[in-house]
């Protein structure tokens, strides 16, 4: 039988690795409730038709990468290839209208069968946040802040540069859609297929190509600065001037972009340069036309997400996990009193292990293995006085402790 393994592209969190996401998403969830966010679950799969209608049916994600099968009801449903989608189908079906604005916050598993590279996977893990019903630039600083002050706290602020662009309202893009197909339509021959493609469908995404060819042709292409109208230069100013107010500094990348029409105005990203290829840690930008053009009423929205693994990769060593105190039993005498104790310290709040089984050397040696900081010898003499030993694993030094008194003395409540 051959050797069981992981499907290509996933991959098992063991404890220490889970132990660093969990304190990424910890940090996530306390700085977006302490923003005023409220969390969010929504299905790890919906109909085809939502990715269909907010990614385009012509894009990568949902041609070549979007996991997509039938149920047993004929029913075209796929995995998630990201959150904002699931969240604007819940803002629909849920009536959430009313309810306006709304800050969402939301984590979990997305998934897409890419080519797995460093920090991608083809099961990976996303923070999101999104703001629904607020049509001014207060809420595009306020997220963008927000991304700013997660990094910040995780302590890798320093390892990435903000950078920000502006696709104008619709009248702006519009005009500068018909000047890059004009553009681009004078080098067709020399652009890819998949720009080929996007030329008439969406042409964008040429500007955010990887193809070397198309870069070179991207050089010269128009820049979006120079078609904004007076409504979009204004709205992008106060963009500007409000991360200027919060100290964020950010470079202007005019060929930042977001490929369908129902983006507009602010486009960012946090990039880095430590990560090979992929550079994006959080990505993002407002989508004012999304849920109108899934079938719901006009409502702004502006959001990001940002790869757990990728930024996982970035952090520094993150606090260590709080240290057990391992209760030992000393002979068979010790065994109940042990289990008794164990479960005592536990519902008192203490972390504590306990060995299953071996003699006192097997078992301190696993309590060392544990990291444990002190270890209860429950048995013996001790026992029979009503007590147990306290040794202090860092110094050896061992007290003997009243049994009444221990969980007390262990920091228990």
């Amino acid at each position: 039988m051959a050797k069981l393994q992981p499907v290509r592209g996933t991959h098992d969190l063991l404890p220490e690795e889970a132990r660093r996401h969990q304190y990424v998403i910890a940090t996530f969830r306390d700085l977006a409730e302490r923003y005023g966010y409220g969390q969010i679950e929504t299905p790890i799969f919906e109909f085809t038709e939502v990715f269909d209608r907010s990614l385009g049916e012509t894009t990568d994600v949902v041609t070549k990468e979007m996991y997509t099968f039938q149920d047993r009801g004929g029913e075209s449903l796929s995995l998630r290839p990201e959150p904002t989608a699931g969240i604007a189908r819940a803002f629909i079906s849920g009536g959430l209208a009313q309810h306006l604005p709304l800050k969402f916050f939301a984590y979990g598993p997305m998934f897409r069968h890419e080519r797995p590279q460093k920090g991608r996977l083809r099961q990976f893990h996303q923070l999101d946040i999104e703001v629904l019903g607020v049509p001014e630039p207060q809420a595009d600083i306020e997220v963008i802040a927000l991304g700013a002050h997660l990094l910040e706290i995780l302590g890798v602020r320093e390892k990435v540069t903000l950078e920000l662009n502006t696709l104008g309202d619709t009248a702006s893009r519009t005009a500068y859609r018909d000047v890059l197909v004009e553009y681009f339509s004078g080098h067709e021959a020399s652009l890819s297929e998949d720009s080929r493609m996007r030329l008439r469908r969406n042409p964008l995404r040429i500007l955010d190509s990887k193809d070397e060819g198309d870069r070179r042709i991207v050089a010269n292409a128009p820049q979006m600065g120079d078609y904004l109208n007076d409504v979009s230069k204004d709205f992008f100013a106060r963009v500007k001037d409000g991360l200027d107010a919060l100290g964020q500094a950010y470079t202007v990348n005019d060929r930042l972009v977001r490929g369908f029409d129902y983006y507009t105005h602010t486009a960012f990203e946090f990039t880095t340069t430590l990560l090979g290829a992929q550079s994006a840690v959080i990505g993002g930008g407002r989508y004012d036309h999304l849920i109108e053009y899934m079938g719901g009423p006009s409502t702004a929205g502006i959001g990001w997400g940002c790869g757990i693994e990728r930024l996982v990769m970035l952090l520094d060593e993150p606090p260590a996990a709080e240290r057990p105190v391992a209760v030992i039993p000393v002979g068979a005498d010790g065994e109940t009193e042990a289990l008794v104790l164990t479960q005592q310290l536990r519902r008192a709040g203490v972390k504590t292990d306990i060995a299953f089984r071996g003699n006192v050397g097997k078992r301190m040696k696993q309590a060392n293995k544990v990291n444990a900081r002190a270890a209860i010898l429950v048995g013996g003499d001790e026992l029979a006085r009503g007590a147990v030993a306290l040794r202090d694993l860092d110094t050896g030094e061992q007290v003997e402790v009243a049994r009444g008194e221990i969980v007390a003395r262990l920091g228990g409540n």
